[in-house]
């Protein structure tokens, strides 16, 4: 059982998943939805999240076995893949469920958000149209929390493109400790083509830019603490930068970028930006 539990762990892309739920659930509050309708969306994401993870590991799992990928419990343990796509047909139905539960114009965003993610695993990863994906995943996440009741609204267009911006950079971020391995296995998606520097340099670039859009909107009603919000994405932006150049395998860059989407968001929150 441990060891079902485990693969279901692993092909969820755990660290990813966790860190949009999270981020999803901090815009619902910041948007000033009652808690109950906070816990209700980040269950709904989690469960979104949890069949794009394993839905990737599903599709790929031929191909991380022909290129020998002992990092992907399917490509060791084929046996359990029945056991994966079980798991991957409750979470979508789940997804489905509770995003209901929060109104039909958050279900049809948050449902957005999720066809973002499949399309990705779908092939358009291996496209130069790869960001594009997380660009339309990440902008619909402030108008999903806006638009969960009571109180629908949609979100304001400035907060979308922020948001997928932040996208982009996780797209970047997530890509680079497995950018060798794809070039391998031929997955050409616009990180493997701009190649390590190129994908750092742009991931900082849409990191700084999300900063920028937020300040500019909303910065002025509380300049004191957005410019130590300001100071301290600046931060992060280095530290995902030397990270990924000096060790491009390792998860600092997008833990960074998501720690920067998460001081975006508390700059929102203190500048009243969704409320």
């Amino acid at each position: 059982m441990l060891s079902r539990l485990s693969v279901l762990l692993r092909t969820s892309h755990p660290i990813p998943c966790v860190a949009v739920t999270g981020l999803a659930k901090a815009l619902v509050a910041v948007a000033g939805k009652p808690p109950a309708q906070c816990l209700l969306a980040a269950a709904a994401v989690l469960a979104g999240q949890l069949s794009i993870g394993w839905s990737n590991d599903l599709i790929d799992a031929s191909r991380d076995r022909t290129a020998g990928r002992t990092d992907k419990p399917l490509a060791v343990r084929p046996e359990l893949t029945g056991l994966v796509r079980r798991a991957l047909a409750v979470a979508v139905l789940l997804a489905a469920l509770l995003s209901l539960g929060l109104g039909w114009r958050a279900a049809l965003l948050h449902a957005v958000t999720v066809a973002g993610g499949w399309a990705y695993n779908l092939g358009l990863k291996a496209t130069p149209a790869s960001a594009l994906a997380y660009f339309v995943a990440f902008g619909a996440l402030p108008a999903m929390a806006t638009s969960v009741t009571p109180d629908p609204r949609m979100a304001p267009a400035w907060a979308m493109l922020a948001a997928g911006l932040v996208g982009v950079a996780a797209h970047f971020g997530n890509v680079l400790p497995d950018l060798p391995d794809d070039l391998a296995a031929g997955v050409l998606g616009l990180p493997q083509r701009l190649g390590t520097r190129g994908s750092v340099l742009a991931a900082v670039g849409a990191l700084l830019l999300a900063a920028g859009i937020v300040d500019v909107q909303v910065g002025s009603r509380h300049p004191v603490f957005t410019a130590l919000g300001s100071a301290a994405v600046l931060g992060l932006a280095l530290a995902a930068l030397l990270s990924a150049v000096r060790r491009p395998r390792s998860q600092v860059a997008f833990l960074a970028t998501m720690a920067a989407a998460a001081v975006d968001v508390a700059i929102l929150a203190v500048n009243h930006g969704l409320g």
